[in-house]
């Protein structure tokens, strides 16, 4: 076979691209869950008739919005082929700092707003410093930080609840804009923002980079260990912000909460099309999966579903999402 001949056969099959059989097993992986999602809208429109009132629209993306919020930054983190299990941790340690400083007359809500946050980026530092510097593996590293932090949730008020909100303290998680509750316009504009940052600036290329090959990133020139310590601290403070609006909305705060946060935010993650070995994943898709986890949580109480079949439900649905996944890429 003569040079010629070869680039001809190279040329057309060139020409001829993907066959229809690789071109569906794309669609269904790149689509599958967005049409599950729009499969299960259906079916709870016919089968709950108050599903589709405005009020519980609401509803869904209201309750959806704390965990939404925390799962952006989960995002940042798996693109890097990492994860944080200190996430709910953080949630109930930062919600507590936030109620225990959060003055009754709200005239400096921003002292407590900042050490909330703050608290939440500390996290984040230590798990970074920890993945970075340690060279604990991202499992590992969270999972001390995540015992660190609910111990001093717990340690703060000696396993005590402490409640009393009021003024722009509440407001920030039971007020409304408009007909839009206040959460789900941080969500919305949180979701925005780390949608730019990840598809639009050159630090979310780096972000993919490092999740694809983190090698091959160092090669080139990229400061690896700059971009893990910002997705942590980007995840430590989304996670602090979830906890800041969850303690408003409950008008108190419990050092047990966002007690298995960490799996539902992973889970949504997953859902929405991230990769558990890195390099792959969209706001959009993780959007997505809160949504579907949220409307799945929903419709199962509104057909009255006993609560001991919700979690099994979640993680029917979070296989399901990770053989799409695995199946496009075989």
């Amino acid at each position: 076979m003569n040079t010629n001949t070869v680039a001809v056969m190279l040329r057309e099959m060139k020409q001829d691209g993907p066959t229809p059989a690789t071109r569906f097993k794309h669609f269904i992986g790149d689509y599958g869950i967005l049409l599950i999602f729009a499969a299960l809208l259906i079916f709870l429109a016919f089968a709950a008739p108050n599903f589709l009132t405005l009020d519980n629209i609401v509803n869904v993306v209201r309750q959806s919005s704390i965990i939404g919020i925390v799962a952006l930054g989960m995002t940042f983190i798996m693109i890097t082929s990492g994860i944080d299990l200190s996430v709910g941790s953080v949630v109930g340690l930062a919600g507590m700092v936030f109620a225990i400083l959060a003055p009754a007359s709200g005239s400096a809500l921003w002292i407590p707003l900042i050490v909330g946050l703050s608290v939440g980026l500390l996290v984040g530092f230590l798990s970074a410093a920890l993945v970075v510097w340690g060279k604990v593996l991202p499992f590992l590293a969270t999972l001390a930080t995540m015992a660190i932090a609910r111990t001093a949730a717990l340690v703060l008020t000696d396993g005590q609840v402490v409640s009393g909100l009021s003024g722009p303290a509440e407001w920030l998680g039971a007020g409304f804009i408009g007909p839009i509750p206040v959460p789900v316009i941080i969500f919305i504009v949180a979701a925005f923002i780390c949608d730019f940052v990840l598809s639009r600036t050159k630090f979310g290329s780096h972000v993919y980079a490092v999740g694809g090959n983190e090698e091959s990133s160092r090669k080139v020139g990229i400061s690896v260990s700059r971009v893990l310590f910002t997705v942590y601290l980007i995840g430590g403070g989304l996670a602090a912000l979830g906890g800041l609006v969850l303690t408003a909305r409950l008008n108190g705060a419990a050092p047990t909460a966002g007690l298995t946060y960490e799996l539902q935010v992973i889970a949504a993650v997953v859902i929405g099309g991230t990769s558990l070995f890195g390099g792959v994943g969209t706001i959009r898709g993780t959007v997505i999966g809160v949504l579907l986890l949220g409307v799945v949580m929903n419709g199962m109480n509104l057909l009255g579903v006993s609560s001991y079949y919700q979690q099994g439900v979640q993680g029917v649905i979070l296989v399901l999402a990770v053989l799409l996944t695995r199946w496009k890429s075989d």
